[in-house]
């Protein structure tokens, strides 16, 4: 399989694909500012305070601001120049902020649809000036590609291991190993993790399905029976949260159309190894990384909705591979709002079944810090390796050194987004070096 770009990855839009991003951001904006959804799972939280009157609204723009931004800059800019393809941190995290900023409702999907157009019109000329550096780091950035889709193969294996112990890890770091290499063997046009990482979840949930089952069945033999309070603040919390929620279905299933649409016009993934096979055109194995990518988020998103009565941007995320399978708008379009709909009047439901399932819900947070520490190296080592690409030693010297500055200086920059920045500052520094005539740019 090939893990490498076409050089000079674009961002040439069409009409239609231009428009949409404007209305969706626009739309995004609009819902942040009513406080009914944000994309960042961790302002989510702190809205239940703005929505209660508890804070202002400039306290949670500061906070919104202060988790986002470092995403924006740092990842999602870089993750759209280096393969062409947009991604909900450069999509969604401004409109968080600016549909937050805004005093007035009806300026907030102005600004919302302002970004939506600064990202189909600026990148594009952005992109096309970093390409004609003489140090093209837009291009090296493109080596991150490899190591982020072969160690993102792992996270089940992680997930497993931290919940399950060494043995199971084993297990399942062997039979990953194995499927790998078959699939290169066999099917050397299909990405080679897909198939590793549905065994690697599959067997996951069943590890975590079998335990809580054991110990129902070990309460129910001791006599064990669970207590419900009716009184609980949690539930009544819980419930007007879903019943807030539920009064605005009709906005989230436009919201989900309009994301199922994104998807399925093929300029956006919705994560980093995602980005990448879109960039591919590999569609199939797009949709099944984000489709495993659910089961570690719908606890988190579902209870945090639950919590702060508001939902996610881009929901439980099934939209995502939902939609690149779409084989058109409309289609996606309708699909999109049933499966938005079907989610919000759920989330109740889900809330309860979770409530029955600890090891399930540790599961999903495994999964989540799994996801988070694969990616971390494979964004590291592959930074490094644009680094090389674009100056040798030289440009390891800077993006490496930059990286340990920003750890040394307690992280202004969040850790997974400092390595991609460090790429474009470094590039940016060669290439000022090259006009000093102080550095000659690597063939090729």
């Amino acid at each position: 399989m090939s893990t490498t770009l076409a050089a000079g990855a674009g961002l040439d839009f069409t009409l239609a694909q231009q428009l949409t991003v404007i209305a969706l951001c626009a739309l995004t904006a609009y819902i942040s500012h009513m406080a009914l959804a944000v994309f960042n799972d961790g302002v989510r939280p702190f809205l239940l305070d703005f929505i209660q009157g508890r804070t202002t609204r400039s306290a949670t723009t500061a906070v919104s601001f202060g988790l986002s931004a470092g995403f924006i800059f740092g990842l999602g800019a870089p993750m759209a120049l280096s393969t062409g393809v947009l991604n909900p941190w450069l999509v969604f995290l401004p409109t968080d902020i600016l549909g937050m900023l805004a005093p007035k409702k009806w300026l907030a999907p102005i600004l919302g649809g302002a970004w939506g157009a600064v990202v189909v019109f600026g990148l594009n000329s952005a992109n096309d000036v970093a390409h004609d550096l003489p140090v093209d780091f837009i291009t090296a950035m493109q080596q991150m590609s490899t190591p982020i889709l072969f160690l993102f193969t792992l996270f089940p294996v992680l997930a497993i291991t931290k919940q399950f112990g060494r043995k199971w890890g084993g297990v399942a770091g062997g039979l990953e190993l194995a499927l790998v290499v078959l699939t290169m063997k066999l099917w050397p046009k299909m990405f080679a993790g897909a198939l590793a990482m549905a065994v690697g979840v599959l067997m996951l949930i069943a590890l975590a399905v079998a335990k809580d089952m054991k110990q129902r069945k070990a309460d129910k033999a001791a006599g064990v029976t669970a207590i419900v309070l009716d009184d609980d603040p949690m539930a009544s919390l819980f419930s007007a949260s879903a019943a807030r929620l539920r009064r605005y279905l009709p906005l989230f299933m436009v919201l989900g159309a309009g994301v199922c649409v994104l998807a399925q016009m093929h300029i956006f993934g919705g994560g980093e190894a995602t980005s990448f096979l879109i960039a591919k055109g590999q569609y199939t194995e797009a949709a099944q990384v984000d489709f495993y990518r659910v089961f570690g988020f719908i606890p988190l998103i579902a209870t945090t909705a639950l919590a702060s009565g508001a939902y996610g941007i881009a929901g439980f995320t099934l939209v995502y591979p939902i939609g690149y399978l779409m084989p058109n708008p409309f289609l996606a379009a309708i699909v999109g709002a049933a499966v938005f709909a079907v989610e919000v009047l759920a989330l109740s439901s889900i809330g309860n079944v979770l409530g029955k399932l600890p090891s399930v819900r540790d599961s999903s947070e495994h999964l989540r810090s799994a996801i988070g520490d694969t990616l971390q190296l494979a964004i590291l080592f592959g930074s490094l390796m644009a680094a090389n690409a674009m100056g040798g030693g030289l440009g390891i010297l800077v993006v490496g050194g930059l990286y340990l500055l920003n750890d040394a200086m307690g992280r202004p920059v969040v850790r997974m987004a400092a390595a991609p920045a460090a790429v474009i500052v470094g590039g940016i520094l060669l290439n000022v070096l090259y006009w000093l005539d102080l550095f000659t740019p690597l063939k090729g």
